[in-house]
């Protein structure tokens, strides 16, 4: 039995404190990227594409068009904002700065509200440093992780571990391997962790722990910690990318990715868990 006032688990109901909490945190987003040479876009809830963004494709929630052909409900918003620039807008633009507010949706009923940006042909320490920017204006101080996809990648290609293994996170297997340094490498978390392993790992790592190396060090004053072996979800990261926390809550992730050969970076906040995180510093 259904009753009148349930909604499905997973959706989301805004109300009273919580509904001007979003507009506010909305806003603030809005004023900042737009002063930044961000130009908003919203895009369809409809998708072809979104097989090409999520990893799990089990996660898309699906129908059809007219056509009888398979469309999904917006699971991810990077990859259609980049194609639709790029593709259907064409020459009548030439912006590259990019924002938008509005959920994704995920199987079977989970609802999450986004404020993300691209930047076509951007470096993902520009956009980093715009995320730090919005964490800054809406009073959040997140831990900032960094990761680097390509040595999950690299490490299952040249050595043969499996690459569910860094998906999943199954840390007792890769510390059960015959390689050393591999299990030196899940316990990094800090700078100096990091600067004691460099010299440990095979060559081929050297450089992409180098390059998170390099983009912590420009974030001196920020909570940072690495996550050197993270595999994200996301299809069409291509290297260093970052999430943000408060405790275990994401707050925001970020990378950098090549679609259809358009360089972009970007991130997301999460609003819902903004809401979370601005209340309960309210609150004290």
């Amino acid at each position: 039995m259904i009753f009148e006032h349930e909604i499905p688990a997973g959706s989301r109901l805004y109300f009273g404190s919580t509904a001007k909490q979003k507009r506010t945190i909305e806003r603030i987003a809005s004023d900042l990227l737009e002063n930044e040479g961000f130009e908003e876009i919203a895009t369809p809830i409809f998708s072809y594409h979104q097989h090409r963004s999520v990893r799990d494709t089990k996660e898309l929630v699906r129908l059809s068009d007219p056509m009888n052909r398979e469309v999904t409900l917006r699971a991810d918003s990077t990859i259609d904002v980049v194609r639709l620039v790029t593709k259907r807008l064409g020459r009548s633009t030439g912006q590259k700065r990019w924002f938008y507010i509005q959920p994704v949706y995920r199987y079977p009923t989970e609802e999450i509200h986004q404020i993300g940006a691209e930047c076509i042909d951007g470096t993902l320490m520009q956009m980093l440093e715009v995320t730090m920017e919005l964490f800054d204006a809406l009073e959040v101080e997140p831990v900032l992780q960094i990761s680097n996809i390509q040595i999950p990648v690299l490490i299952s290609l040249e050595f043969g571990v499996p690459l569910e293994w860094f998906a999943s996170m199954q840390v007792e297997k890769l510390l059960g391997t015959e390689y050393e340094w591999l299990g030196k490498l899940v316990k990094v978390h800090h700078l100096h962790e990091l600067d004691s392993v460099i010299a440990e790992v095979p060559e081929l790592l050297r450089p992409e722990l180098e390059k998170m190396r390099s983009l912590v060090e420009t974030c001196r004053g920020r909570q940072c910690v690495f996550a050197p072996l993270y595999y994200a979800k996301m299809r069409y990261y291509d290297g260093l990318f970052f999430r943000c926390f408060r405790g275990n809550t994401p707050l925001a992730s970020g990378g950098h990715f090549i679609n259809d050969d358009i360089t972009a970076a970007g991130f997301a906040l999460y609003t819902d868990a903004l809401i979370e995180a601005r209340t309960k510093g309210t609150n004290g």
